[in-house]
């Protein structure tokens, strides 16, 4: 069994069977998202010749009714506005700048007529309770926002008094000063002394990309 028919045979396993494969799927796209009732599809641009197929996607996006999820900085937005690439912007607190910067965000796209989300990758509680609280903060947040802080292990939690409770997809803004939440120090000290063992220091998506996708793809910013 080649590697491909491996990935399609697990794809099929776990997630069912509406999955399309190459080049050709592309146009296609917007029809298959509003089918499984997507309102809205995030597109990745690190598949070979991602730059050649924007219009593409995006045009099959909006025959089907879907809007394309994208951008990742401030300097992204004029060249998105100017190719009427991306009618949601994707956000983090992190990656945007931090809380304020979020803020000043929700401004720009609420003036521009775009839709905003908020995105957080692999952290703690500290880091959700600020996304929490700069998304109750936020009035043209007009998306759900989504975190991977369930795919953290519970014995990593750096939060007095364990995980942070997400009930019914909501979690609680406390009364409390601040992000409402304490430290637990010797979780902390545990952490450090993790990260201290641990060799990696920098996530590099061009070395990843170059050896399993293509070998000459180059990490650039904005790409569309």
């Amino acid at each position: 069994m080649t590697d491909f028919k491996k990935a399609r045979a697990l794809l099929h396993e776990f997630k069912g069977s509406s999955y399309l494969f190459g080049a050709d799927v592309l146009p296609q796209v917007g029809e298959k998202a509003a089918a499984a009732g997507k309102k809205a599809a995030l597109v990745r641009d690190t598949f070979v010749r991602s730059d050649d197929y924007v219009d593409v996607i995006r045009d099959s996006l909006a025959q089907s009714g879907v809007n394309l999820v994208a951008v990742t900085s401030f300097a992204d937005i004029p060249q998105a506005l100017e190719l009427d690439a991306v009618q949601i912007i994707l956000c983090d607190h992190h990656y945007w700048g931090w809380m304020r910067q979020v803020r000043h965000l929700a401004k720009l796209c609420k003036v521009f007529g775009i839709g905003l989300s908020m995105h957080s990758n692999s952290h703690l509680g500290v880091s959700l309770m600020a996304m929490a609280h700069v998304a109750a903060a936020t009035p043209h947040l007009t998306y759900a926002c989504d975190t991977h802080y369930p795919w953290q292990s519970e014995k990593d939690e750096v939060v007095a008094g364990g995980r942070v409770p997400i009930a019914d997809g909501c979690i609680r803004i406390p009364d409390e000063p601040g992000l409402g939440v304490e430290l637990d120090y010797d979780q902390l000290a545990r952490g450090r002394e993790r990260y201290e063992k641990c060799p990696y220091r920098k996530r590099d998506d061009e070395a990843q990309m170059r050896e399993h996708v293509n070998p000459n793809w180059k990490r650039m910013l904005p790409r569309w």
